[in-house]
């Protein structure tokens, strides 16, 4: 406390100023805590209610839930949690699929929205498709090999063979749709997933959910031998420049 006395004299003002300088800081950090808390609320109170509209389930957490999944947005964000977790089901083009939409909490602060939907059968690969602005995306080539340009993302896959046959026109153009604020989609064994801001309000995560089932409809059709392998003559998406990330 002596040394603190002097130190607080050697600069010229008085120990009260430092004092309250110090009360200052601590309500200022009080008062975002309690902001904090109140926007975590209000989310909550807002994901429920539109579980509730929809006829889906709601769930404040799930410990387990994020474990099925290794890759894309959660490749560096492993020890986070899902909370105001949605389960439930939509239509798409091809049927009914089960959807799921959770917050990725990770030391109390929320990093992303995670929505995914399910597929029949599982993707023999992962494939990642990543908005080319995001800094470390390029750092997934320690794990996985660079597919190349597919529209406006850069993709990396686990198998160069396997994923081929699924990146389609088709598949690019609805991938495109999807929009650059979500900075991954990504295949991962029966599901399409992406990770959106975590300000994605439910509006915006209805269109997500909308544009995952037309991925994974082209994915996983219905009218399709859920075993069965694309055809090597089909029409393959081949990359030919960078992408080019547009600006909002």
């Amino acid at each position: 406390m002596a040394d603190l006395t002097a130190t607080l004299r050697s600069v010229g003002f008085p120990a009260w100023i430092w004092f309250l300088i110090a009360v200052v800081a601590a309500v200022a950090g009080l008062a975002l805590l309690a902001g904090d808390r109140a926007q975590r609320t209000a989310r909550n109170r807002e994901r429920r209610r539109w579980a509730a509209l929809r006829g889906w389930r709601f769930a404040e957490n799930d410990h387990a839930l994020l474990t099925q999944w290794q890759h894309g947005g959660l490749a560096f964000s492993k020890s986070g949690g899902a909370t105001d977790v949605v389960t439930g089901s939509m239509f798409t083009a091809d049927g009914r699929r089960l959807v799921q939409v959770m917050d990725h909490e990770q030391g109390s602060k929320v990093t992303m929205v995670l929505a995914a939907v399910k597929l029949r059968r599982s993707v023999p690969t992962v494939l990642e498709l990543w908005e080319p602005s995001v800094p470390f995306a390029r750092e997934r080539e320690a794990e996985l090999d660079l597919y190349g340009p597919v529209g406006n993302r850069y993709g990396f896959t686990a198998d160069m063979a396997v994923a081929h046959p699924l990146i389609t026109p088709e598949f690019v153009e609805a991938v495109d749709e999807i929009g650059d604020d979500v900075m991954v989609v990504w295949l991962e064994g029966t599901w399409v997933l992406a990770a959106a801001p975590p300000n994605a309000d439910p509006a915006r995560l209805e269109r997500l959910l909308s544009d995952l089932g037309e991925v994974a409809d082209f994915v996983d059709p219905f009218d399709s031998d859920p075993n069965a392998h694309p055809p090597e003559d089909a029409e393959v998406y081949r990359p030919t420049s960078a992408p080019h990330h547009s600006e909002h």
